[in-house]
């Protein structure tokens, strides 16, 4: 496997097509769009987009090694079309387009959103807001999104309300069975194997997020005292399902383990923001569901970021390069799982 330099870009061509189809919806441009790619993210290829006097950011899947339904950016363009006008912060939307001819995927584009994004445990280091407020801020916004009525948000049909449990059961099983490595697949069915004997009932449904933690978020630092969230992003997992899930996700991702899938030491691992006893605690202070069957969610969470990690590794394979840190994925994996099974063993 070799070790390339070369980011992905967008051609002349298809910025050209990209302007049409931003023309189309009735989005004026000053001139010909230029495009970055911003190096944030694991699975879908993000570009801030500019016509020199505006800014716009597009979202699409990775060009090889996709996996099904692993990078919906149609299902991240519904749930922030909803979540307008909530209180919940989403980057506005400007237009999904699903004609795959074009990029060779769909894309969806949204207005720009002032703020920061902090991914890496440096970036954290040098911001100045304080990690226990910081984390209050992350938490109350999950929290806030738990809360809404998506029925009344046009969301009803967004998912199924019941099953959440058994359905990420057989999804990510699915996922594992495509990206899994034999190497794994002890760990990986042992897990299994005691999560289909203890899937509990469903006690709560709401909107949730699937991915959320510090880098999924842009943030307002103006005030380093009093931090806010400017906006959530990365919505491709979101679905109606079990809030306590989408918690549990968050408190997986704070173990040592996610720097091997981002490649270095991330922000959401540091020792300075809350541990996950606190995190809990502050999602209930702030008006969060109840935290039922919270063992089960939690080793399913692993063995979802087990998956996660796996997936990047096969696209990591399927490419036949390292790019941008994801070489050291594939070695989250058995961790993730193991984390899994000592979880739902301890369960009372």
């Amino acid at each position: 496997m070799t070790t390339v330099s070369s980011a992905p870009h967008l051609s002349v061509v298809e910025l050209g097509g990209i302007a049409r189809a931003m023309r189309a919806e009735g989005v004026p441009l000053g001139g010909d769009l230029r495009a970055t790619l911003i190096a944030r993210g694991r699975s879908n290829l993000t570009f801030s987009l500019t016509d020199g006097m505006r800014t716009w950011v597009l979202r699409m899947p990775p060009r090889t090694g996709r996996t099904p339904s692993a990078h919906d950016v149609a299902r991240e363009y519904r749930v922030t079309s909803a979540l307008a006008g909530t209180e919940v912060p989403v980057p506005p939307t400007v237009l999904l387009h699903e004609d795959e001819s074009l990029l060779g995927g769909p894309f969806v584009l949204t207005e720009f959103v002032e703020g920061v994004t902090i991914q890496t445990r440096l970036e954290l280091d040098l911001a100045e807001a304080p990690g226990p407020a910081l984390t209050r801020t992350l938490v109350g916004s999950l929290a806030a999104l738990h809360r809404v009525d998506y029925v009344a948000a046009g969301l009803g049909a967004f998912g199924r309300p019941d099953g959440y449990a058994a359905r990420q059961l057989r999804r990510w099983s699915g996922q594992w069975e495509i990206v899994g490595s034999a190497e794994h697949e002890r760990a990986a069915q042992t897990l299994l194997a005691r999560l289909h004997a203890q899937v509990p009932e469903q006690r709560s449904t709401s909107i949730v997020h699937g991915d959320f933690r510090i880098d999924n978020t842009i943030l307002d630092l103006t005030k380093p005292d009093d931090p806010r969230v400017a906006a959530i992003v990365d919505w491709e997992l979101s679905t109606i399902g079990d809030p306590v899930a989408d918690v549990a996700m968050m408190c997986a991702y704070r173990n040592d383990a996610f720097d091997l899938i981002v490649g270095e030491a991330s922000a959401w691992t540091s020792p300075r923001l809350a541990s996950v006893p606190d995190i809990l605690g502050q999602y209930e202070a702030a008006g969060g569901t109840s935290l039922e069957n919270w063992t089960f969610h939690l080793a399913l969470a692993y063995f979802k970021v087990a998956v996660i990690a796996a997936g990047i590794d096969h696209r990591v394979r399927a490419e036949g390069a390292v790019r941008d840190g994801h070489g050291t994925a594939g070695l989250s994996v058995l961790p993730y799982l193991e984390l899994g099974i000592r979880t739902i063993e301890e369960r009372p």
